[in-house]
């Protein structure tokens, strides 16, 4: 088993995986196996690093058997296990930045894959074309594969699916991946004479696909993007791939000469558009299962709610996700997720007020509707119909008085009907309400309803 860093952090992340379900209990599991991680492998020896000697001790006693089963069912053999405080140990196995003087810091995240890569029409091309790389670096139709979007769309999970598929596969091809940010720091580096470019420019090109995330990072920088030039030339001349991710079109990046954005355009392009309603749901849908939150305790409506909110931006999906679940399990905890919640514990990124109102008025719709055994778009269209025509101005009138809603407003939530029309609606019921007792207890029944 090779036993670079990402290999075994790759390895542990799954072993983790499955001791997070056996043991079924969040707060130890966070507490005492979190952040373990393999130490070192010796032959059939492998030294697991915790983060106390009380860890060391309740692991030893309790989960011994446990850790080692799902270490073999990982790896497909079995290992002696010795469960060790890392304050006690000295580093072993070198790492990946000790082996490797360059890109010290640029880091992928080994569990992103294609697999946990939620996908929808709009993204489902550059996820193919990812796949596609990944498959068959070097091809020179795809040569360079250039994604670009507006942040937070995907591209770094596209860049570090190809990443993880290549250097754990057993192709032998090995991948780097750099932002542009530290391509311009180790850049600026050799040019201070730290570190010979030459040197630089022959460790870039040993690798058999360069992925360099967010290209735009070194706009303006001249002789960054020139030595770009040159290790895309020499890649290409070799057959090897190369895949960059922007914010924008090639032919739209400013502070870089032609003959680079030409390069960049010369392969495939492709853009990853905002994600629909349905594609945030199912993203929602995957972070929730992956956290600590069963995804039966949220109501439906929350997950189209926050998928209607949120969509422009992947990220913010993550922070209200985050919110909402630091409100229900810290703050105010709770086993049922609903509306009324959503918008206590997302209060800060929305305007709560019209977002309520926005609720309360289709709710009392929904109500009406039921109440009437109507649809709710019966109830908000134009039909004459008595009993349609009856609900609708009960609708109106309940949103009048019971939310102090505007009658211009409530018309435009009725279709856009005039102010009059709604004025004359709300004083019907208010008129018949005096006298026909029918409507006393409709209006009676409907707001308990409403309030229970």
């Amino acid at each position: 088993m090779a036993e670079t860093i990402s290999e075994l952090n790759h390895t542990w992340a799954k072993v983790l995986g499955i001791l997070e379900t056996a043991i079924d209990d969040r707060h130890f599991f966070d507490s005492f196996l979190r952040d373990s991680a393999i130490h070192s492998i010796d032959g059939n020896n492998m030294t697991i690093s915790v983060n106390s000697s009380l860890a060391v001790t309740i692991l030893t006693a309790k989960y011994h058997n446990a850790i080692s089963e799902a270490v073999k069912e990982v790896i497909g053999q079995s290992y002696k296990i010795k469960i060790e405080n890392a304050d006690n140990l000295k580093t072993v196995v070198k790492t990946e930045a000790e082996n490797i003087k360059y890109f010290k810091y640029s880091t992928v995240n080994p569990s992103l894959s294609f697999d946990n890569f939620v996908t929808g029409s709009c993204n489902l091309e550059a996820k193919q074309a990812a796949i596609l790389i990944a498959q068959n670096p070097g091809a020179r139709d795809y040569n360079p594969l250039f994604i670009y979007s507006d942040s937070g769309l995907g591209k770094t999970h596209l860049l570090s699916a190809i990443y993880n598929h290549i250097n754990n596969s057993a192709s032998g091809k090995k991948a780097l991946y750099v932002s542009g940010t530290d391509f311009l720091e180790e850049y600026m580096l050799g040019a201070t004479g730290e570190i010979g470019m030459n040197q630089l420019s022959n460790y870039i090109v040993s690798h058999d696909l360069l992925l360099v995330d967010d290209v735009q990072m070194i706009s303006y920088k001249e002789k960054t993007t020139d030595f770009l030039f040159q290790i895309f030339t020499k890649m290409y001349n070799h057959g090897k791939q190369v895949v960059i991710t922007s914010d924008k079109h090639p032919s739209e990046l400013k502070g870089f000469d032609e003959r680079l954005k030409s390069r960049f355009a010369s392969g495939l392009t492709i853009s990853i558009a905002s994600p629909d309603v349905a594609t945030c749901v199912s993203i929602l849908k995957s972070k929730i299962n992956a956290g600590p939150i069963e995804l039966s305790a949220f109501e439906p409506d929350v997950l189209e709610f926050i998928g209607q909110k949120f969509s422009k931006n992947i990220r913010n999906i993550d922070e209200a996700l985050h919110k909402l679940v630091y409100y229900t399990t810290q703050f105010k905890p709770t086993k049922h997720i609903d509306m009324e919640t959503t918008l206590e514990a997302l209060g800060p990124l929305l305007d709560v007020r019209a977002e309520k109102q926005k609720l309360s008025e289709q709710k009392i719709i929904n109500v009406v509707s039921d109440y009437y055994s109507l649809t709710p778009l019966q109830v908000i269209g134009s039909s004459r119909q008595g009993q349609i025509a009856l609900a609708r101005h009960i609708a109106m009138y309940l949103i009048r008085t019971m939310l102090d809603v505007p009658f211009t407003k409530i018309g435009l939530t009725f279709g856009g009907k005039d102010h009059s029309t709604v004025m004359n609606g709300v004083e019907k019921v208010e008129k018949e309400l005096k006298t026909n007792t029918k409507m006393q207890e409709a209006i009676t029944e409907l707001k308990k309803r409403l309030k229970s």
